[in-house]
């Protein structure tokens, strides 16, 4: 039973930064690629960044490049977000997810089988 758990959310005014994490655990399974995904009220789900997990490799939205940064610790099967310059359209709930294989679409929340319950990140003055 694999399960990941976010931390790090809350309140910030613009500009300000916050600093995410995500740890996997309860199995042995070896995650392939992690990403990180939010949803405002009323919104969709989208995709916000993501990194292969052996390689390094990091993938973020246009709207996020530049300000937000992921990175990963494979001996702690965490992975992290760190975000500066925050803007009111960053708030939204934020969940990590992983998936243990992954072909293209690492934007594409369906690609991604396992989720971690959330955090609330409010970017407001």
């Amino acid at each position: 039973h694999v399960q990941l758990v976010e931390s790090g959310g809350g309140l910030v005014r613009p500009g300000g930064s916050l600093s995410l994490s995500c740890v996997a655990s309860g199995s042995s399974i070896s995650f392939e690629f992690m990403g990180w995904f939010r949803q405002a009220p009323g919104k969709e789900r989208e995709f916000v960044s993501g990194i292969n997990w052996s390689g390094g490799h990091t993938f973020y939205r246009d709207a996020v490049r530049g300000r937000f940064s992921i990175s990963r610790d494979i001996a702690k099967n965490t992975e992290y977000l760190q975000m500066n310059s925050l803007k009111p359209e960053d708030t939204g709930v934020y969940f990590c997810a992983g998936a243990s294989s992954m072909f293209g679409d690492y934007y594409d929340p369906k690609k991604y089988p396992y989720w971690g319950q959330g955090t609330q990140v409010t970017v407001s003055s």
